[in-house]
C-alpha cells in the first residue's frame, strides 16, 4: 500500500486503508471513527465516488470534497461520479454541497431487491470552478433546480377576425406559428425564428396575447407558454406565406367559433378568449383564466 499522509481539513481526517489498481478506501475520522469513502476507477481518467458515514450529511460532505482532490491530483482522474437514489435526497445534497453537478437520471439503471430503480448521476470535472467559489457554487444550483419548457407561439389575424393556423406532419391538429425557445434564446426572438422557418416570414410582434402554464401532458414536462400578437393582416398575406414543407404542410385563416375539433382542445379553450380580447393580456393555467384580463 503506497504511503499517503492523513487527509485533513482541520476537522476530518481521511486515514488510507486500502489501495489497488481499481479502487481507494479511506477511514474516515472525526474525534473517531465516523466512515468510509472510496474511488472506484471505472474507465480511463474516471472514478466514482461512494461513502458510507455516521456523521450525517456535513461529514460526509467534508469527506468527499477531500477524496474529491486527492482523486484529482494523485491518481490522476480527470472526472468524478456520484451515483445516488434519486430519492435519496440527503445523498444528492451531499454530492452537490460537495461540488457535484446534476447531469441526469439512468432510468432502472439499479436493481434493488428484484426492484428496477433509477439512478441520478452528478459529475465534477478536474477543471470545474469549486463549490467555495461564485461560479462554482451557482453552476451547481443551476444544474440541480428545475428547469421547465419554454414555448412561443403566434397569434396572427386578418382584417375579419380569422386566425391563421398551420397544417403540421406530426399531429392531425392543427397549430399556431411558433415553437420551443431555444437554450440561450429569448422567448420573442425564438417565436420570430419558428415563425420564419415555418412559413418562411417573421410577422413584427406587436404584444403579448396571454401567458400561459401547460401541466404535464401525453409525456411532456409542465411549460410555460407565452402567446404573441402577430398583428391584423389583409386576407392575402397567406398567399405570400411560404410552408417549409417538411414540418408545416398549409396555412389557412380559421373563424374563432370553428376550431372545435380542429386544434387541440387546449386551443380549443383559449384561442376563442384571445380571440375575442385581443387587446388585454390574459393569465391563464391550462388554457383557462387565473385572473381576470389586466387591462
Amino acid at each position: 500500500m503506497t504511503a499517503v499522509s492523513p487527509l485533513t481539513d482541520g476537522e476530518l481526517t481521511l486515514r488510507l486503508s486500502q489501495q489497488d489498481q481499481q479502487v481507494v478506501t479511506f477511514d474516515v475520522e472525526r474525534g473517531g471513527p465516523v466512515g468510509t469513502v472510496e474511488v472506484r476507477r471505472t474507465t480511463l481518467g474516471v472514478g466514482v465516488v461512494t461513502w458510507a458515514m455516521d456523521g450525517g450529511p456535513e461529514t460526509a460532505q467534508r469527506a468527499v470534497r477531500l477524496v474529491a482532490e486527492y482523486a484529482f491530483d494523485e491518481l490522476g482522474l480527470e472526472r468524478l461520479q456520484v451515483e445516488v437514489d434519486p430519492e435519496i435526497h440527503a445523498s444528492a445534497r451531499v454530492a452537490i454541497r460537495s461540488g457535484f453537478r446534476r447531469e441526469g437520471i439512468l432510468r432502472g439503471a439499479a436493481l434493488v431487491e428484484d426492484e428496477r430503480r433509477d439512478v441520478a448521476i452528478y459529475g465534477m470535472r478536474k477543471d470545474d470552478p469549486r463549490p467555495d467559489t461564485i461560479t462554482g457554487w451557482t453552476a451547481l444550483m443551476d444544474s440541480a433546480l428545475p428547469k421547465k419548457r419554454v414555448i412561443a407561439h403566434v397569434v396572427v389575424r386578418d382584417t375579419s377576425g380569422r386566425v391563421l393556423l398551420c397544417q403540421v406532419s406530426y399531429k392531425k391538429d392543427l397549430e399556431l406559428p411558433g415553437g420551443v425557445v431555444e437554450p440561450d434564446e429569448d422567448p420573442a426572438t425564438g417565436a420570430s425564428r419558428e415563425m420564419e422557418e415555418e412559413i418562411g416570414v417573421a410577422l413584427p410582434l406587436v404584444g403579448v396575447l396571454a401567458i400561459d402554464w401547460l401541466p404535464r401532458w401525453e409525456g411532456w414536462g409542465d411549460a410555460v407558454e407565452i402567446l404573441y400578437d402577430g398583428g391584423v393582416h389583409d386576407p392575402s398575406l397567406i398567399d405570400t406565406l411560404q410552408p417549409d414543407g417538411f414540418e408545416i404542410r398549409g396555412v389557412a385563416w380559421h373563424e374563432p367559433d370553428a376550431l372545435q375539433g380542429l386544434v387541440s382542445p387546449l386551443n380549443a379553450r383559449r384561442l376563442p378568449q384571445l380571440l375575442a380580447k385581443p387587446t388585454v393580456l390574459h393569465n391563464l393555467r391550462d388554457g383557462k383564466p387565473i385572473s381576470p384580463p389586466a387591462g
